[in-house]
């Protein structure tokens, strides 16, 4: 075992910051610091990376190629197995046998993403439902926003649908004129483009990362402090 010098215990003792700005060991501490920091947010990053391209490619084709909402999530459940497998692939990187590594991560990562998929465009918790009304809405939502919304849940458990589906009778006992394109209504694509997710009594930080990761998604958000605090969050449609 080293012996403790008398210099490691003054060391352990030093208070004064200026004398621990000039400690190489205290500069150490905190290069070591920011390179853990570093890899914390770059591991965070990558976790994040899946759901967000699951998303984001679905939008993309859905809107930009025309292709209606189950075969746009294909594309996005297709586009995250490639970015799962080259993760896969780098990780084993010294491993041997590639294509028997490919072969399993394949099948596993295929079951895995669509699995997620299939839970989020069937299920929502009750506790994600203002009201049960709003649970039995659910599947009328566009297949693309429901996996946003199961994707959302896992970073926010305390997420709440407020609003899905509207009639014209709505907005007239709410006291709003009617807006007849407004996206809580059925469209063309035969499901509600539209959801209102709870803003109220929660902190703002929280509502502005909410606003900020579905609008980087692709999705249309609107803040309405009007009737009630919520966050209005709508697939776009093409008329």
């Amino acid at each position: 075992m080293d012996k403790i010098t008398q210099k490691d215990i003054d060391w352990l003792l030093n208070l004064d910051p200026d004398s621990l700005a000039q400690n190489p060991d205290s500069s150490s501490i905190k290069r070591n610091w920011i390179r853990l920091s570093f890899w914390i947010l770059l591991i965070s990053g990558l976790g994040v990376l899946p759901f967000f391209l699951l998303i984001r490619t679905s939008v993309f084709l859905n809107l930009s190629f025309g292709w209606n909402g189950w075969a746009a999530l294909l594309g996005g459940i297709l586009a995250t197995i490639l970015l799962l497998l080259i993760y896969i692939l780098f990780l084993f990187r010294k491993t041997s046998n590639k294509k028997l590594l490919l072969k399993f991560s394949l099948s596993g990562l295929a079951i895995l993403v669509s699995a997620f998929c299939f839970y989020g465009v069937m299920y929502l918790s009750s506790v994600n439902a203002k009201s049960d009304e709003i649970q039995q809405l659910y599947r009328s939502m566009h297949p693309i926003l429901r996996v946003a919304v199961a994707t959302t849940t896992l970073a926010d458990g305390e997420l709440v649908i407020t609003d899905i589906s509207r009639q014209p009778e709505d907005y007239v006992a709410m006291g709003l004129p009617l807006n007849e394109r407004s996206l809580h209504f059925l469209q063309s694509s035969g499901y509600v483009h539209a959801i209102d997710l709870r803003t109220l009594n929660h902190n703002e930080f929280r509502n502005f990362l909410l606003r900020t990761s579905y609008r980087v998604m692709g999705f249309q958000t609107i803040r309405h402090v009007g009737t009630a605090d919520h966050l209005h969050v709508a697939l776009p449609i093409l008329y």
